[in-house]
């Protein structure tokens, strides 16, 4: 799969994925707890493999490179 996730993405990703993280450990309690860690990791993962699944389908694409690296 090629890459698209994009520098900018990834940072906003990745600060959206931590903020999400602490906000569900430190403030919320019971499933919204849960839901907000995991979707946090989501977040971050997508960050760190530079792919967003979700983008596929919607042809969406915010890396500048078409090769994927």
């Amino acid at each position: 799969m090629k890459c698209n996730v994009g520098g900018a993405d990834r940072i906003i990703r990745f600060l959206i994925g931590v903020i999400l993280i602490l906000a569900g450990w430190y403030m919320l309690e019971g499933n919204a707890r849960t839901l907000a860690i995991v979707i946090g990791a989501v977040v971050i993962f997508t960050a760190l493999v530079r792919r967003c699944l979700l983008y596929y389908p919607l042809g969406i694409s915010t890396c500048k490179s078409d090769d994927g690296s």
